[in-house]
């Protein structure tokens, strides 16, 4: 569904009242078809991590969201764990995840995490608030892996800047790869793979932004439709006569083990 349907232009109302209806609950994206395109990273996060998984005896996910990534996957370990702090993101992950044997552990964005030492042979997280490095070495066995793919620094910031303005430098440089390679390091963990992309994201109508913002609270925080209407406005009748908002995605991908024997990825 686009802004046009059935040959019908929608009104700036119409597409704003649908967005900032519909339920924001999750992480899954799918309301955004045909309304919104985001470049996907080569690597292939889910199918990744997915091979990983079928390796491991022990899985941890962190921060799982409305468990959806975790749920792909084809084969889980004997034993997986997920935690989620949101209470209607733990819900939705519990529901979907409890049919294949997988516990939701409601648990804040913050250390420590509920787990003993040594716990598990395989940590996943899929854009992380925060990374813990020392929470994420404490509860992996020597020879584990933690395999993450995260948000880079300056995600989305076209959109961030449209409605905000120019942000300051120390903004634009968060989440950089290489400052979590390097807490990773000072945790005791050795990264075995750093990669990342710049990835094109295209907003085809007002409701996709307005959707968006609702759902990744952090680009903009306490949005609300009421407070940007004026933006939200000028912004419609830009995507109107000049097409799709274009903004770009970054994405890191990271890889570290913890120094010991019984590795799980080979």
């Amino acid at each position: 569904m686009t802004a046009q349907q059935h040959g019908t232009p929608r009104s700036f109302e119409e597409l704003i009242d649908e967005a900032a209806a519909v339920s924001v609950e999750g992480w899954d994206f799918s309301w955004l078809e045909g309304r919104a395109t985001e470049q996907r990273p080569s690597w292939g996060y889910a199918r990744s991590m997915g091979e990983r998984m079928a390796r491991a005896s022990a899985a941890l996910d962190i921060q799982t969201g409305g468990g959806e990534v975790l749920a792909s996957v084809p084969v889980l370990p004997q034993l997986t764990v997920a935690t989620e702090a949101w209470p209607p993101n733990a819900a939705k992950a519990t529901a979907l995840l409890r049919p294949r044997g997988v516990a939701v552990v409601a648990d804040p964005e913050e250390p420590p995490l509920p787990f003993a030492d040594e716990a598990f042979d395989l940590v996943v997280s899929r854009h992380p608030v925060r990374a813990y490095w020392q929470e994420i070495a404490r509860v992996l066995r020597p020879g584990g892996t933690y395999f993450s793919q995260e948000v880079g620094p300056a995600s989305v910031f076209e959109l961030v800047e449209y409605f905000l303005g120019p942000q300051p430098p120390e903004a634009r440089c968060a989440r950089d790869p290489q400052a979590a390679r390097a807490a990773a390091e000072t945790a005791g963990l050795d990264v075995v793979d750093l990669r990342a992309e710049s990835l094109r994201t295209e907003f085809h109508d007002i409701g996709a932004v307005v959707y968006f913002l609702r759902k990744v609270i952090w680009m903009v925080p306490g949005f609300t439709v009421e407070q940007y209407r004026p933006q939200l406005v000028a912004l419609h009748e830009r995507i109107e006569s000049e097409g799709p908002f274009v903004a770009t995605t970054t994405r890191f991908l990271i890889e570290a083990v913890k120094p010991g024997s019984c590795r799980s990825r080979h």
